[in-house]
């Protein structure tokens, strides 16, 4: 699966969450100063020679529509972000994550009970 830009990510993200729309309906979720209306045809353009999106034509307009859930990218992602930053790792990612505060070993335990209890 190819890597996203930021931009593309954020256009992304937007489709994610209303699942389908039009170029108006990606735009007006951006906020101010929301960016050309060409940037973002040229953004969902990329994204569906990267086959991440694809849409349905509506007369003259498109309405755009992910192909790629959020889960699977996101699970990809972080499998990416374990791979190449912290040596295939999962134990090293979470201790960075205390070690960073950014999450705290409290809320660690609870997430590990969570996680024996679906079991």
């Amino acid at each position: 699966m190819n890597k996203l830009t930021k931009a593309e990510e954020q256009v992304m993200q937007y489709l994610w969450q209303i699942e389908k729309g039009f170029l108006k309906d990606v735009l007006e979720l951006f906020p101010e100063p929301k960016p050309h209306t060409n940037t973002i045809s040229t953004i969902l353009k990329i994204l569906m020679e990267k086959g991440f999106v694809n849409y349905k034509t509506f007369g003259r307009q498109h309405e755009y529509f992910p192909l790629i859930s959020k889960e699977n990218y996101s699970g990809k992602s972080i499998r990416s972000l374990v791979k190449n930053y912290f040596e295939g790792s999962y134990t090293n990612a979470v201790s960075f994550l205390v070690e960073e505060n950014e999450i705290s070993v409290k809320d660690l335990e609870l997430l590990l009970n969570e996680l024996k209890n679906k079991e």
